[in-house]
């Protein structure tokens, strides 16, 4: 038997759900059944989440040529298999597996579910071994959904890079207010990083926040033609190749992007690195806006905009 909330036993839940591939407006609002959590699973009522670039990627199916076939051999070939999208969550386990050990009902939370999804709804059934762990003491719901997406990539291609290994390395961020952006300039920065940010005038305002000086606003002036080479180039939205910036690279230098076929793996880890850097006051929650899930489609649309800085989180619900 699982140790259980019994109020959801058999009982359905709101859900925001993407039935076909297409812009904003095909995100609507439904009623599915709430997930019975398997013997090693926990099922978490979802306080917050967030709609991130990769939720809206694969809603619009946006990518480019033979990459579209391969987005639909892995999400779905004519609309996505999960039609809850969401990747990130924070919220209180309510029901255990049988064979659960690791947490107790009435923990605080928060993870990722990566390509799996499923984190737009009020509740979500995951392996206790995933990318779980407790969210941070001292985090809303808010500001831990807005830890994982940026925080788990940005750690894992800086470490690709080799940021640990070098001495004062010299860095260049572009994209450098987004939620891979804003997690990156933090994170190189404890590293002792000298950063140079890309971003456009827009995000002024957040590097100023963030101690960031250097700084290069691609709306006046073009950051391939800056004199200076970088230890590591961090392509944070994708926009640029290692052929375009192979110039600014130093002779042992780096070009990582995350516009490859390499994606960030879910890792309990890299959430337990994010939680300690948060509870030390080392690492701050980078929120845009904030929306309700009936708000789905407004939020979608506002990622979609590219106007965004940081993080656009979801409230699903009251703790």
């Amino acid at each position: 038997m699982n140790q259980k909330d019994t109020a959801t036993r058999g009982a359905s839940m709101p859900a925001a759900l993407c039935t076909k591939y297409g812009p904003p407006e095909v995100v609507h609002l439904g009623q599915v059944p709430i997930p019975v959590p398997k013997d090693e699973e926990v099922l978490i009522k979802v306080i917050a989440s967030a709609v991130n670039s990769g939720d809206v990627r694969v809603r619009g199916l946006n990518a480019p040529g033979w990459m579209r076939i391969l987005m639909r051999l892995i999400f779905g070939i004519t609309k996505p298999k999960n039609p809850i999208l969401g990747t990130v969550f924070a919220g209180i386990v309510v029901e255990k597996g049988s064979k659960s050990k690791h947490f107790q009902i009435g923990d605080e939370v928060y993870g990722q579910t990566g390509m799996r999804m499923g984190c737009h709804a009020a509740y979500l059934a995951i392996p206790e071994k995933g990318a779980l762990t407790l969210k941070p003491k001292n985090a809303s719901f808010e500001a831990a959904a807005a830890l994982p997406f940026g925080g788990h990539t940005a750690l894992y291609f800086l470490g690709k890079a080799g940021i640990a290994r070098r001495q004062d390395p010299q860095v260049l961020i572009i994209g450098a207010t987004g939620a891979v952006g804003t997690a990156a300039l933090q994170i190189a920065t404890a590293y002792g990083a000298k950063i140079v940010a890309v971003s456009s005038t827009r995000g002024a305002a957040l590097l100023d926040q963030l101690g960031i000086e250097e700084r290069v606003y691609y709306d006046q002036e073009d950051f391939l033609k800056t004199s200076n080479t970088f230890d590591i180039i961090f392509d944070a939205v994708g926009t640029t190749s290692k052929k375009e910036t192979a110039h600014l690279l130093k002779r042992e230098g780096s070009f990582v992007t995350v516009d490859s076929l390499d994606v960030a793996p879910e890792r309990t880890a890299y959430l337990e690195d994010l939680r300690d850097r948060f509870e030390q006051e080392r690492y701050r929650a980078i929120i845009d806006k904030t929306f309700a899930l009936s708000e789905i489609v407004a939020a979608h649309r506002y990622v979609d905009s590219g106007r965004k800085k940081g993080n656009v989180v979801l409230r699903i619900q009251e703790p």
